[in-house]
């Protein structure tokens, strides 16, 4: 598939098979993503591959909001920002997890990015607790790394 036809075929899936997503598309993917420029070459962006189903369902509730699609998804890219790397962190991985994103459609499967950084955990509270804290401590985060996003990652429902 060449690049404009993965610009075309890129889209959000919501809905996924059971199917599992092989360990080394996963590796290949992050592979990908550690391409992406950052400023100054930085490389502040890291990666968290999930595959653990009990995982993957506690960060389906990262937010009563937007994450539930992540319960049926196979497997998850946390894409992870070191804020002692540089102060634009946050472009970095917005620039990598786009990569992701494109890497996966060249790859025949489909993705669904759920925001969490700086993100209320509940719609009602957007003052209250936060997802990206949710997701640092459900996966043992290191301070100084920032959750970002989180990208489900698997084969499309077949409906």
């Amino acid at each position: 598939m060449d690049f404009l036809e993965v610009i075309e075929k890129r889209h959000s899936v919501r809905k996924y098979s059971d199917k599992p997503v092989d360990k080394q598309l996963l590796d290949a993917i992050v592979g990908v993503a550690q391409t992406a420029p950052s400023s100054r070459n930085s490389k502040s962006t890291a990666f968290m591959i999930i595959e653990d189903r009990d995982t993957i369902d506690a960060l389906s509730q990262m937010r009563d909001y937007g994450s539930a699609l992540l319960k049926d998804a196979p497997a998850a890219i946390v894409v992870l920002g070191d804020e002692n790397k540089t102060d634009l962190w946050v472009d970095n991985c917005a620039i990598s997890a786009t990569f992701v994103q494109l890497a996966v459609t060249a790859m025949e499967l489909v993705s669904c990015w759920v925001h969490c950084n700086g993100r209320p955990r509940l719609k009602a509270e957007p003052d209250g607790a936060r997802a990206d804290d949710y997701v640092r401590d459900l996966l043992g985060i290191k301070e100084g790394l920032n959750p970002y996003c989180v990208i489900a990652i698997g084969y499309p429902e077949e409906n």
